[in-house]
């Protein structure tokens, strides 16, 4: 948001002017990805589309918005390989925009991308090691929870709200869960099935 150019304006809490919507329409309503049509991270394609087209994307703290929420397993998971898809696909497509915007904002994406591919290989590492020996090394479990405190410390003290810290407890959804769901997305981006 300090840059002015917040990278995806989430759907059910976004607002565009008119004419800049207009202006873009045609480009968001053919979105494609490898020659097929791409139905779903629409919210990340319009943002990036309209950064593209030199409009500011801000955060209002203030704003209140309502969504519907998976109320389950399943859905969740189907909600989040979408998810993992569309930020894959757009991440790809913004890169070559990022350096225009900002140098840091090329490094913060970047490293957003690259940290779950970390926890990833800090996670096969662990999981080797202990089929391997029996045994887990002490520095992959420092890593994992290093990793884990240093963003969620971040997050606490960027919003000044030090319940961001309970966080962390996402660390096992997200090794257990949604690290093979994001495998299983970039192994998968034609697919346009949630």
């Amino acid at each position: 948001a300090r840059f002015g150019a917040v990278m995806c304006c989430c759907g059910p809490c976004a607002m565009y002017r008119r004419s800049a919507l207009a202006m873009l329409l045609d480009q968001y309503e053919t979105q494609f990805f490898r020659g097929k049509p791409s139905d779903f991270g629409e919210d990340r394609h319009l943002t990036i589309l309209m950064l593209k087209a030199g409009f500011r994307t801000e955060y209002v703290p203030d704003a209140i918005a309502a969504t519907v929420v998976p109320d389950s397993l399943g859905p969740y998971l189907r909600q989040q390989l979408r998810w993992a898809r569309s930020t894959f696909r757009d991440t790809f497509l913004a890169l070559r925009l990022l350096p225009e915007l900002d140098g840091y904002l090329t490094l913060d994406v970047v490293g957003q991308n690259l940290g779950p591919l970390l926890l990833a290989v800090s996670s096969l590492a662990a999981l080797t090691q202990f089929v391997i020996a029996g045994s887990v090394a002490w520095w992959t479990v420092l890593t994992i929870a290093a990793m884990t405190m240093v963003r969620c410390s971040v997050a606490a003290f960027r919003a000044r709200d030090m319940r961001f810290l309970g966080f962390s407890l996402h660390t096992p959804i997200n090794i257990f869960l949604l690290l093979p769901l994001k495998a299983y997305a970039l192994c998968t981006l034609s697919n346009s099935e949630g």
